[in-house]
């Protein structure tokens, strides 16, 4: 890691809410690093609406509906799990904590959930696996130019125990990262799994540009065709899905999921927020196939709104890699407890008893 220090902490955290943790994060962490993880693309609007859109979305209390309990248990792809989120890839979480994804996968475990390792983790799919034996892991691809390089990286997903491949399609380049060009941010970390390919010390000094100048700028619907052939037959989610048409044309094609997203705010500045697209998308895949959906949950009653505007579970990534930092493993898992002990109380007052409830009895209404 040449000289750059990162957390060595072990230990749960104390959370009042989420959002918080973003500023303690930032008094912990070297600038450059810090806003490489947190920034989003051009002035940030996006990624910023991505959180102030939920805003907009009302909750509606029920009243008398005979609840005494409630269960956050859901499952996709036969995986059962015990709250409806799982962990987002995110690239570089050696830049967070010394153990980066192996306790990122760690914490996610310790959550009862899935975690998606990223093409881009500083630990080998390998080692993250060896750190992780008996975890859920799903595979984030970013295609590569080299077509030995997606072989390779699929055939390592796959003997790896990866139980679905994700395909990024909406960063087949980087978006305007404006602090990572302020700061001049280069990468003080290798990239295990380009490192073990290429043989060299893949990732040191380079920045975001850089990396992403490696990714296949053509992607295609056939490309879902091959990866499913490549790794057997694993279930494809496409990640990145923000139009209707988008989506019907993924499954056509072969896609097993939807994953609606706008990349954190990181790619396609002046965009919508996702929670603003989801309902459409939703509405178009008709329970076809399972929707996963991020960019912008901060708080439980987010989830809430997610899942009755149509997803089927969501996914965090700055709070997971927030917890992962302040906390390690145990960190990870902190944060999603707040998050499901948030989600309880709305659940509870919303007259949910169930995951499929939401789905069915939760009551949203336009507060613009």
């Amino acid at each position: 890691m040449s000289n750059y220090i990162s957390s060595t902490e072990e230990t749960p955290i104390n959370i009042i809410n989420v959002e918080e943790l973003e500023g303690r994060v930032e008094a912990r962490m070297e600038p450059g690093a810090f806003h490489s993880i947190r920034g989003g693309a051009g002035n940030e609007k996006t990624l910023q609406r991505n959180i102030t859109a939920f805003d907009d979305i009302g909750i509606i209390s029920r009243t008398l509906q005979d609840i005494e309990s409630a269960s956050q248990k859901t499952s996709i792809f036969g995986i059962d799990i015990d709250y409806p989120i799982i962990t987002s890839p995110v690239a570089a979480q050696e830049l967070l904590h010394v153990n980066g994804e192996k306790d990122g996968m760690k914490g996610t475990n310790l959550a009862g959930s899935i975690y998606v390792a990223s093409t881009y983790t500083n630990f080998t799919i390998d080692e993250i696996r060896q750190a992780n034996p008996d975890g859920n892991l799903f595979f984030q691809l970013y295609m590569s130019k080299r077509d030995d390089f997606n072989d390779w990286m699929i055939d390592k997903a796959v003997k790896n125990g990866a139980k679905a491949i994700v395909l990024t399609c909406d960063a087949v380049l980087g978006g305007n990262r404006e602090w990572d060009n302020r700061l001049k941010f280069q990468f003080p970390v290798s990239f295990g799994n380009l490192a073990e390919f290429y043989q060299e010390d893949s990732g040191v000094g380079l920045g975001i540009a850089t990396i992403f100048a490696m990714a296949k700028q053509n992607l295609a619907l056939e490309n879902i065709k091959y990866i499913k052939e490549r790794s057997g037959g694993l279930p494809v989610i496409i990640k990145g899905v923000q139009y209707p048409e988008d989506a019907l044309a993924a499954i056509e094609a072969g896609a097993d999921g939807i994953w609606v997203s706008n990349h954190g705010g990181r790619q396609l500045e002046g965009g919508p927020a996702a929670i603003e697209l989801l309902p459409e998308v939703a509405k178009a895949v008709n329970k076809r196939v399972p929707i996963i959906f991020d960019s912008g949950i901060r708080r439980g009653q987010h989830i809430f709104k997610a899942i009755a505007s149509g997803a089927d579970i969501v996914a965090i990534g700055r709070p997971a890699v927030y917890g992962l930092n302040l906390g390690g493993a145990q960190g990870v898992q902190s944060v999603y407890e707040q998050l499901g002990k948030e989600l309880n109380i709305i659940m509870m007052l919303t007259g949910c008893k169930s995951i499929e409830d939401i789905k069915t009895k939760g009551k949203l209404t336009n507060l613009k």
